[in-house]
């Protein structure tokens, strides 16, 4: 079922992209996937910087296939904030909004004159989201808030990987989308508060309070542990604070995950007494003893081999697989999470469809990215 068949939640709202590249973007497609009607807000020459981050050669149209995947379905208005006509352009198209959303560094966007006091002085109404990289105070308010530097600001890097490697960030820009998230949920409820108070709000958001949110779990034990940095596992790391046997091991075919079990069950299954006995004196005192010795037995079978032992006696874990494997899952096709998305001059190509459902229906719509401008004399009286 496509979005055209539901009665979409957001349908009605009117939402300003000023944002370019990840975080900002991706919190107005997901209310632009949940029904807002969401406007791009582009520089005349060039667009979102995002239209020319081309990965592996890979576009739609000219632009990059990544800008298509997180501004699919937005509208396109060109203007030069810095021209007066286009800003007043802009001004006016601001009155007309229930949410706008930028990610300029701290200072921008009120030296424009499109700061939150500013923008609620013309429509107090609206809700004003913002996103930086370390937040609006402090000596690194005015650094790249780049997802990879954010990580490693952080410590996040030195949570995965095995005691002996360096930092190891993760393979995707975990940052952005988690602070993508925290934007649509501080922008809901500020709307839900609206529809009481009749007044917008400001939403603020970064990345680097999103990094140590997202590790709460962790941070929460360092917090409370002296401050002292976790110590990662000499092998099959996955979690510093967990104890063995949780990890990712080596099987003859593959790798396999392995998650909390008792050590005694383990020791039991694997036929390895010396495992339950180290776990006697404690799962964490002998931790690294402990997932050598599962690393060695694991080693010497198939992951089926091992997977049709330990599942069967309710053992928690699955296959490490790679794409290819994934997406030829049953686990997969049920979810029937891709969507063909057709550019305006009618190329396709396939991305990711919204993760959330409503009413029972999966949310997919076929509308690719906007061309740069492409809706400015639709949406401005005045062509700017």
């Amino acid at each position: 079922m496509t979005d055209a068949a539901i009665d979409l939640p957001l349908k009605g709202l009117r939402v300003l992209d000023f944002a370019q590249f990840l975080a900002g973007p991706v919190a107005a497609l997901r209310l632009c996937d949940l029904g807002a009607e969401v406007i791009k807000i582009e520089r005349p020459q060039g667009g979102d910087l995002c239209r020319a981050m081309v990965v592996n050669d890979q576009r739609l149209d000219g632009d990059s296939l990544v800008f298509h995947t997180f501004n699919r379905g937005k509208k396109s208005v060109a203007a030069d904030l810095k021209n007066p006509d286009d800003l007043a352009a802009v001004r006016r198209l601001i009155q007309t909004a229930d949410v706008m959303i930028h990610n300029f560094r701290p200072g921008v966007m009120e030296r424009i004159g499109l700061g939150y006091a500013d923008v609620s002085a013309l429509n107090p109404r609206i809700v004003y989201g913002a996103v930086s990289g370390y937040g609006t105070n402090g000596p690194w308010r005015d650094k790249p808030g780049q997802d990879l530097l954010v990580q490693s600001l952080s410590g996040i890097g030195w949570l995965s990987g095995d005691a002996d490697d360096g930092p190891v960030p993760t393979g995707y820009a975990a940052l952005d989308v988690a602070t993508a998230g925290n934007l649509v949920q501080g922008i809901l409820a500020c709307l839900l508060r609206r529809a009481v108070s009749n007044k917008g709000g400001l939403v603020e958001v970064d990345l680097l309070s999103a990094a140590i949110d997202m590790t709460f779990e962790q941070f929460t034990c360092f917090l409370n542990d002296k401050e002292t940095q976790p110590v990662r596992h000499k092998s099959g790391n996955a979690n510093p604070y967990q104890p063995a046997p949780y990890g990712i091991y080596k099987t003859v075919d593959g790798y396999l995950a392995f998650a909390m079990t008792p050590l005694a069950k383990v020791a039991d299954l694997l036929g390895a007494p010396e495992i339950a006995a180290f776990g006697q004196e404690g799962a964490f005192s002998h931790l690294n003893e402990i997932k050598s010795l599962i690393a060695e037995i694991f080693e010497k079978r198939s992951t089926q081999h091992w997977l049709d032992l330990l599942e069967p006696a309710g053992i928690w874990c699955a296959p490490c697989l790679d794409w290819p494997g994934f997406v030829a899952t049953e686990g997969f096709r049920a979810l029937d999470p891709v969507q063909t998305i057709r550019s305006e001059q009618g190329t396709e190509a396939k991305t990711t469809a919204c993760p959330i459902r409503i009413d029972g229906a999966m949310l997919k719509s076929g509308k690719g990215a906007p061309a740069l401008g492409a809706h400015t004399d639709e949406l401005i009286a005045e062509k700017v």
